[in-house]
């Protein structure tokens, strides 16, 4: 079959662990595996001609899983309750099969059908301010009432809210490790009632820990998965644009939530509006955008024909971004890092969410604020403080000049 058809069919237990081996091996990137899959027919077929390609091309040998070792992982995968799906299965996301390159494989845990329902991507600021906060907890649970799913990263911020207002009514973590791998740690217990009751999903091994090269992979899956992207805060250089660049060249729709132009952490999404994205205000907007997307439809890998041998052997010598840390499809122990950087809110402080805080109720308090006014009560609930001790923290940070309290109980940034 070839990697680009439509046609799909579910795999047999030796077929798909010939396909997982095909895809764990060092230098098969999703393109070169689609190459392979159309040329040989098979992955059995295409193992096989890998070590004659080898020596024509003068390249190293291909370090190739064992059949022994992708069986084990089927049946990890299988033990832990998930699936593995090849992207050639009935099962595996149409939409994200359209965005080509799919992911040769991916494991899925939880309710798959959340993926063949109309989905939206929503991502934002790690920092966020308690109003993005608020306003991406509330669009997600607006989506999930007119039936559309929600797809983020379950990273801090922006994500841990869409993912947390749509958890009732189907949400999709797309993570860049192991969908064993818990990260960050705060979002324990998200990420265990998301794998319950919605689905969470990744390309990588079980017990892989992700490195920083690993997030745009995962948010290239995101956006896949998706038909459009909705930014809801984001810094000029962060992740989130990042995702948002991918659903352009998907072919998907991109949207934005204005910020304040005092706000460093809504400098991105302003910026996505000034190139062409679409404005959000309410759950309105998002539906109207979705229901007049266009059809999505696959694109091309290459512009160059499959069968180029030329095209192929020369793929093949050049090194594949997706295994360098990693061998033969063994996770490596690296340390996880952020997707991106944490800016400063204002001068108040450069922590990016209040797990990474210190115990200093006004460094808490001030990570939320920005130049939106926020009620005290939204405040107490983001940072999980006592409402008597944000009055109390407030009035101290409006006497040093860094919040500005305003009537009817509100609070914003000083930024001035």
């Amino acid at each position: 079959m070839s990697g680009l058809e439509t046609d799909t069919h579910d795999l047999a237990f030796d077929e798909k662990a010939a396909w997982l081996r095909l895809a764990r091996t060092p230098r098969i990137g999703a393109v070169t595996f689609a190459r392979l899959i159309d040329r040989f027919g098979d992955a059995a077929s295409a193992i096989a001609a890998l070590p004659d390609l080898a020596r024509e091309t003068g390249a190293k040998q291909f370090h190739i899983p064992s059949r022994d070792r992708a069986e084990s992982e089927l049946e990890a995968v299988a033990h832990c309750g998930a699936r593995l799906l090849a992207s050639c299965e009935p099962d595996y996301p149409d939409l994200l099969r359209c965005a080509l390159p799919a992911p040769p494989v991916i494991i899925a845990k939880g309710d798959l059908s959340l993926a063949r329902r109309r989905c939206c991507a929503m991502v934002g600021a790690r920092n966020a301010s308690a109003a993005g906060l608020r306003f991406a907890r509330e669009l997600a649970c607006g989506l999930g009432a007119q039936d559309i799913t929600v797809v983020s990263g379950l990273a801090r911020g922006i994500d841990g809210a869409a993912h947390t207002g749509a958890l009732e009514t189907g949400t999709i973590a797309v993570v860049a490790g192991g969908i064993d791998h818990i990260y960050p740690r705060e979002h324990r217990d998200l990420h265990e009632n998301i794998a319950r009751q919605g689905l969470v999903l990744s390309e990588m091994p079980l017990g892989t820990i992700p490195t920083a090269r690993d997030f745009p992979r995962r948010n290239r899956i995101i956006s896949g998965l998706s038909l459009g992207t909705l930014v809801v805060e984001a810094a000029l250089r962060s992740g989130s644009l990042i995702t948002a660049r991918f659903a352009g060249e998907q072919g998907r729709e991109v949207m934005a939530v204005p910020g304040s132009p005092l706000d460093p952490r809504a400098r991105g999404s302003n910026q996505l509006l000034r190139d062409g994205a679409a404005l959000i205000e309410c759950v309105g907007d998002i539906v109207a955008i979705l229901e007049n997307a266009q059809p999505v439809m696959p694109h091309p890998v290459t512009a160059n024909g499959l069968n180029e041998d030329a095209d192929l052997l020369t793929e093949l010598t050049a090194p594949d971004e997706r295994v360098r840390g990693r061998t033969m499809g063994r996770p490596v122990q690296a340390r996880a890092v952020p997707e991106e950087p944490v800016l400063p809110s204002f001068a108040m402080t450069s922590a990016s969410s209040t797990s990474a805080l210190s115990d200093d109720p006004t460094a808490r308090l001030l990570a939320f604020l920005s130049p939106t006014p926020v009620s005290m009560d939204e405040l107490a609930r983001q940072a999980s403080l006592p409402i008597g001790v944000v009055q109390a923290t407030l009035l101290e940070a409006e006497l040093s000049g860094c919040a500005t309290i305003l009537p009817g109980g509100l609070v914003q940034a000083q930024t001035t």
